[in-house]
């Protein structure tokens, strides 16, 4: 999911916030399941729901374990970079096996997460792929050994 900073966030209600926090629980929870809790009907859950999918503000999606679905590799790369970030950034997202990219402050300026076939995958994306993006100067790469938590339910402020 992107999230650029075009313009405002959308304003979310109380009502919207209860959906979210419902979906965070169980994606798979039940637009008439959520009516109940939220106080509306079905059909209105689902329009609130594909409003709130295409203003950016959720995704409901399958979230894995990379390394249970035979991927071999996972690992953060901290990338120094000069020049303006976004276009490296935009150029890093564009490549397949980049799961996630952010624009940070500290001693890298961006971090990329890759999810990898095998060791030579990686090797293959850092020397090839990543360090050829104009503007990437240097990169230093954490691998992941065992995943042992992840979690997207944080709830609403």
């Amino acid at each position: 999911m992107s999230r650029k900073s075009e313009g405002a966030l959308p304003h979310l209600d109380e009502v919207s916030k209860a959906i979210i926090e419902q979906l965070q629980q169980d994606g798979r929870r039940s637009y008439a399941a959520i009516g109940k809790v939220v106080g509306l009907s079905e059909a209105a859950v689902r329009q609130r729901v594909q409003r709130l999918v295409e203003a950016g503000v959720m995704q409901v999606v399958a979230v894995t374990d990379p390394m249970q679905l035979g991927f071999a590799r996972q690992a953060m790369v901290g990338i120094r970079a000069t020049g303006p970030l976004e276009p490296v950034a935009d150029a890093l997202a564009a490549l397949d096996a980049v799961d996630y990219v952010v624009i940070t402050a500290g001693s890298f300026d961006l971090l990329v997460e890759l999810v990898c076939e095998s060791d030579e995958h990686l090797l293959e994306l850092l020397s090839s792929q990543i360090r050829t993006v104009p503007g990437v100067v240097a990169t230093e790469t954490f691998m992941y050994l065992q995943l042992r938590k992840q979690t997207y339910s944080w709830g609403v402020r």
